[in-house]
């Protein structure tokens, strides 16, 4: 008992054992680094296209312009990992961000001011993400002992998010400080010095060839063939298919930040605002995380991820009812709570679900769906606001999102009745 009293104490501590590991060490620092400064990017794209066309339609079609390259290169970049030298590929598609996120810095230098350039830009960086992500997620278990893979992925996310809380906020001091035509430069310039920070990590990993099949198993491919036998074992799982839907509906119908340059210049008039309403949903989801050792002791998971995608929708209505900076910030960092929640759920039933030969082609489907439905919501935020104005399309997409998450669990509620797999098999030997 005492054992697993102590077990419980540090579940709440973060464990920095693989740093001791150097290479792992020197690509976290680089992740982070890199995480931090692409948070500036984040918070330019949009602030600048807004202030080029005045537009949230224009601003949610950066949405659409990531999400094209991510479902195309998405499922692809996760094939290719798998047959290929992961450093490699993580060197050429880390080298393609880089390159566009220089892009980005000149045409703002040069005052091109041209939407089109920035949707086409934000598409190619879309493309070196859609390619590096699975590739840099795969490379963990090669560089650190098993035991210790649970550990390094926690410390990875651990440091996402605090980026994600740091960044934005950094972000909006630039644009508080200097108007869109400086700040924004600076922001590109602040993300392409510390991209060179992940690239020297990426550069000094050592050579991560794929490991030869056993003789056991299908052996990989990065053609049409490997990514249809992932997507084959995924329409046949029921409670995957909910898991992703209901992810999708949170995403599509309730993500606002499409809307929050917008936002943060007529109610609160701009500069360090929207930082704060970008950061907002991260500071949640950090909070979130730091007091998450609850969720394991949690057996009904899918019912649970129904009632985070509820409250996620729910939080994000009120939040745009608010008119006070302070409390739309507090809204959003509920509604980032609850998604940090049901992120953590959807990966668990994803794990619970996937065999281990087809864990890395269903982490793509997952990269496409965690990374598209953001993107979507951003199009269907702008569009929505281009016709019935920003309150509305704020306020009603969340309220819809709820009320669709409730009926999609009514309807198959394969999801709500969904148990971890161990504990299935206990209640059968019973």
């Amino acid at each position: 008992m005492s054992v697993l009293e102590d077990r419980r104490k540090k579940s709440w501590m973060i464990d920095t054992t693989p740093l001791r590991v150097v290479t792992f060490r020197r690509m976290w620092i680089g992740n982070g680094a890199s995480f931090f400064g692409f948070q500036f990017t984040a918070v330019a794209v949009p602030v600048q296209m807004f202030a080029i066309t005045h537009s949230p339609f224009w601003v949610g079609l950066l949405g659409v312009a990531g999400l094209v390259p991510l479902l195309i290169f998405g499922l692809w970049g996760g094939a290719v990992a798998d047959v290929v030298d992961r450093r490699r590929l993580l060197l050429s598609s880390s080298a393609l961000t880089w390159v566009v996120t220089l892009g980005l810095l000149t045409q703002a230098i040069l005052g091109v001011r041209s939407p089109h350039l920035l949707l086409a830009l934000t598409a190619l960086q879309s493309v070196g993400f859609a390619i590096s992500s699975p590739a840099r997620q795969s490379i963990v278990p090669r560089i650190v002992p098993a035991e210790l893979v649970p550990s390094a992925n926690t410390l990875h996310y651990t440091t996402t998010t605090a980026g994600g809380v740091l960044g934005p906020l950094a972000a909006g001091l630039v644009m508080g400080v200097w108007s869109a035509d400086v700040g924004v430069p600076v922001a590109y310039a602040v993300d392409a010095l510390l991209f060179t920070v992940a690239f020297w990590a990426t550069w000094r990993l050592p050579a991560i060839p794929p490991i030869e099949p056993d003789g056991s198993g299908e052996k990989p491919t990065a053609g049409l063939r490997g990514i249809l036998a992932g997507l084959s074992f995924l329409v046949t799982q029921p409670v995957l298919l909910l898991s992703f839907a209901i992810d999708l509906i949170a995403m599509v119908f309730a993500m606002p930040r499409a809307l929050f340059p917008a936002v943060a210049e007529d109610r609160f008039g701009g500069g360090a605002a929207v930082g704060w309403l970008f950061s907002a949903i991260a500071i949640g989801s950090l909070l979130g995380g730091l007091t998450s050792g609850w969720i394991g002791r949690v057996r009904r998971q899918g019912v649970a991820l129904v009632v985070a995608v509820v409250g996620w929708g729910v939080a994000i209505a009120l939040s745009g009812l608010a008119h006070q900076l302070w409390l739309m910030v507090v809204l959003l960092a509920v509604a980032g709570a609850a998604d940090l929640v049901s992120a953590v759920y959807r990966q668990t039933i994803m794990q619970t679900y996937a065999p281990d030969r087809l864990r890395g082609r269903l982490q793509g489907v997952f990269t496409v769906v965690v990374a598209g439905g953001p993107r979507l919501g951003d199009l269907r935020a702008g569009a929505t606001a281009q016709f019935t104005g920003v309150g509305t399309s704020w306020v009603g997409g969340g309220l819809l999102a709820a009320a669709l998450a409730l009926v999609l669990a009514a309807a198959f509620p394969a999801l709500l009745r969904y148990r971890p797999v161990q504990e299935l098999k206990e209640n059968a030997e019973r």
